[in-house]
């Protein structure tokens, strides 16, 4: 039976294009169990919730580092230099923020500073509590406002002057005499700090109004459209699921264990080499740079 359920003029004047490439989590499931369960296969029996459950799990493992699960969002930075992390946000991998051009330019974490929370006190610096006894905390740390008060280079660097280069004047001596500058903050890009608590991503002072690119991994499991695996790595799926089931279930030899461990490594590593789309073209353009002469 044929994979396309659909005419060729049904899928150009739809909305849904590319979705070939995927195998929805469903059908996995189902495949499993036709090809990796029975009296005559490596796995005798086994519930359908319990395929459910590794199959959602390794879904979320090959995403993190196999699949091609990465999104985007383009958003301007409010006056208050915060933004919200996105609803199926896992970790970021890129923020950068766009210039004119629509090129974009990266931007650094702070590491120098934090988003501290910061418990209200009275004028005794006494904890204030509200009525359910909980302590009141503030919207915005002092640390925070200090840190947006200005832009991350001057915050890095203070004022850049003769002072800069003479003994006595603090950490300056450290960043740009004894050690010499540090490449983390020398930059005029900007910088951000994340508060996983409050879900934020706080920005520099210099970025009200910027347009700003934040790049991010999801798991593929927030919603039913992402439940889908690329075809070349739908059996590093199938491996993985099968070792997941094996690995805790009593009466199946060591030996098969980890015959199917190694099965479930190759087939990831294989889908991790095809996913990373490589081209000999591309590569071939980008390296005829090396061929040029750097005159000193």
């Amino acid at each position: 039976m044929a994979l396309l359920t659909e005419t060729h003029e049904q899928y150009y004047g739809g909305d849904d294009f590319g979705n070939y490439q995927y195998t929805p989590l469903n059908d996995v499931i189902n495949n499993f169990i036709i090809s990796y369960v029975g009296d005559d296969k490596i796995i005798n029996t086994v519930k359908r919730s319990e395929v459910a459950y590794h199959a959602r799990r390794t879904l979320q493992e090959l995403s993190y580092d196999t699949l091609r699960s990465i999104k985007s969002q383009e958003l301007e930075v409010p006056p208050s230099l915060s933004i919200t992390l996105p609803h199926d946000y896992v970790n970021y991998t890129h923020i950068s923020w766009v210039d004119d051009a629509g090129i974009e330019q990266v931007i650094l974490p702070n590491r120098i500073t934090s988003s501290p929370s910061s418990p209200l006190q009275d004028e005794d610096y006494n904890y204030l509590f509200d009525q359910s006894g909980n302590l009141l905390l503030a919207n915005k740390s002092v640390t925070e406002t200090r840190w947006q008060t200005g832009s991350a280079y001057d915050n890095a660097l203070s004022d850049v002057s003769t002072d800069f280069l003479e003994e006595g004047y603090g950490y300056n001596v450290d960043y740009g005499k004894r050690y010499g500058i540090n490449p983390e903050v020398a930059t005029k890009n900007g910088a951000f700090v994340i508060d996983y608590n409050k879900g934020i991503i706080s920005f520099s002072g210099d970025f009200a109004g910027r347009l700003v690119t934040l790049k991010y991994i999801s798991d593929s499991v927030a919603t039913d459209e992402e439940m889908k695996i690329h075809k070349l790595a739908e059996e590093a799926m199938y491996k993985s699921i099968a070792y997941a089931i094996m690995s805790v279930k009593q009466g199946i030899p060591e030996y098969q264990v980890q015959r199917i461990r190694k099965e479930k490594i190759a087939a990831t590593r294989k889908a991790k080499l095809r996913l990373s789309n490589i081209k000999l073209k591309e590569i071939s353009q980008i390296m005829r740079i090396k061929s040029k002469q750097i005159k000193h």
